[in-house]
């Protein structure tokens, strides 16, 4: 069944949806050519930020300010350029002369056969964009600038402008279908944008939301065509232009049908996110195993694997000073990694605090050459609730040694690790790294309760030498009372 020629709205006109994606997909003839369409979107997205003004001022100075230097690094192409220009003409064109939706839809997707699905997505509302800009461009500047003035008069803007309460209920309608849009095409570019070395499209996420990608995109330049549409009739037939019943279900209809697409687009793309970030776990578990094997003049790589800096160059936390330091202050030394969750006993913590403070009074003693931080280990599945960060900002206050910055750092691999490899349940330990970063003690917390700094340098050799002694005192004390205490002791 074929579209019925002249039906503008089209919504109802298209008896078998399939017929229309087979439609669709003969205009995709892509030649492989890789268009770089993120600072396109992020110009877009400005563009469209400004004009319906969905977001409050800070947010949009704040990305205004990003936008400003991201683009200095992203110059857009020339031809790509040519490109929008090219669209923003025709469906403006299109619109002037009343063709229907999906007729416009189709020129525009046969316009656009050799780009890829994302770019086509792309191209298609960045015209918009300028159509759609320079309408509100000249709404907000004619009162004070007399060319804008001029032009605006020719566009009936200042008459639109006077009568903005009864058409409010319009531009309320284009701004949520405009909204929709966008979310709709920022799904499609962070598609684009999965890295294929740790997914690929036979993976089931990828594979269904490919599949759904064509109608994504039909759908969307529809309502582009729509909008374009609202915008033109508005300007050429003025304010008296009454929107009709059908073409307000029209606006509202593509509105709740992108809402759909798009959500269900997310829940794919959450799917394939997810895949992606246990990829990367298995990666980074391997990779720990591997380093701990490994022999290292410092231990800068062994901290740097279980502290993940990301973007921050100051990732832990001075306990003496509270101010944000780097990693290096802890090359060449001694570290004892105090492993914990948010629960770890008050008790515990006095009593490790009295000990590390007295190793600090004597920073010559040899004894004294360990530097302790604190590792919160958390639960990644569980959402962090200000609770939880109120818990963590407590015990951080609390600790005159080194603290991670927040428990986030501490990756879900690296959690793995701690667990797998470490034995941590819920208790307390204290894993003790050489200046080399080899382990030494893969839990030396008994040690430093009973023992202290004079415990140092926490090997299991030292703890051997320890018990030695503690061995003889009681054998000094128990001799000559109860042969069976030192067989006990022995043992």
């Amino acid at each position: 069944m074929q579209l019925i020629k002249g039906d503008r709205g089209g919504m109802l006109s298209m008896s078998d949806d399939s017929v229309m994606m087979k439609q669709v997909q003969a205009t995709h003839a892509p030649d492989g050519r890789e268009v770089d369409v993120a600072p396109l979107l992020h110009l877009v997205e400005d563009i469209l930020n400004r004009a319906t003004l969905q977001v409050e001022p800070p947010l949009l100075s704040k990305f205004i300010t990003w936008l400003d230097s991201y683009l200095v690094n992203h110059v857009l192409d020339d031809s790509t350029l040519c490109t929008v220009g090219n669209l923003c003409f025709q469906i403006a064109y299109k619109a002037l002369g009343g063709a229907d939706a999906h007729g416009t839809t189709m020129t525009i997707l046969e316009t656009l056969a050799s780009f890829p699905w994302d770019a086509k997505l792309v191209l298609t509302l960045a015209a918009f964009a300028l159509h759609y800009g320079e309408f509100w461009l000249l709404a907000q500047i004619y009162s004070s600038n007399q060319l804008a003035k001029a032009m605006a008069t020719l566009r009936q803007l200042p008459m639109i402008m006077e009568h903005s309460g009864p058409l409010k209920p319009r531009f309320d309608a284009l701004n949520k279908l405009i909204k929709a849009m966008v979310e709709v095409t920022r799904c499609m570019v962070q598609f684009k944008e999965l890295p294929p070395s740790y997914i690929s499209e036979d993976v089931p996420a990828l594979t269904q939301a490919m599949t759904h990608i064509p109608t994504a995109v039909y759908w969307t330049i529809r309502s582009v065509v729509a909008c374009a549409n609202q915008i033109t009739l508005l300007t050429t037939m003025g304010h008296e232009y009454a929107l009709s019943t059908t073409e307000a279900w029209e606006l509202s209809s593509l509105e709740h049908k992108l809402t759909n697409i798009c959500d269900h687009l997310k829940q794919q793309l959450g799917s394939c996110y997810q895949h992606i970030d246990d990829k990367k776990n298995v990666e980074t578990f391997r990779m720990l195993v591997e380093l701990f094997e490994m022999t290292h003049i410092d231990n800068m790589k062994i901290l740097k694997a279980l502290i993940h800096a990301r973007d921050d160059p100051m990732p832990i936390v001075d306990g003496s000073t509270k101010r944000k330091v780097t990693l290096e202050v802890l090359r060449r030394k001694n570290v004892l990694l105090l492993i914990s969750d948010l629960n770890i006993s008050h008790d515990e913590l006095s009593i490790l605090e009295q000990i590390y403070n007295e190793s600090r009074i004597h920073t010559t003693r040899l004894d004294s050459q360990y530097e302790v931080i604190w590792i919160p280990v958390v639960d990644p599945s569980i959402v962090w609730t200000e609770a939880m960060h109120k818990q963590f900002e407590t015990l951080q206050s609390t600790m005159p040694w080194y603290t991670v910055s927040h428990p986030s750092v501490i990756e879900k691999a690296v959690v793995r690790y701690i667990r797998e490899k470490w034995h941590f349940r819920n208790k307390a330990i204290l894993v003790v790294l050489d200046p080399q970063g080899r382990v030494v003690s893969p839990n030396a917390i008994h040690m430093m309760w009973i023992w202290g700094s004079n415990a140092f340098p926490f090997t299991s050799l030292r703890e051997e030498s320890l018990w030695r002694e503690e061995a003889w005192r009681l054998e000094l004390l128990v001799n000559g009372i109860d042969p069976m205490i030192l067989n006990w002791v022995r043992n």
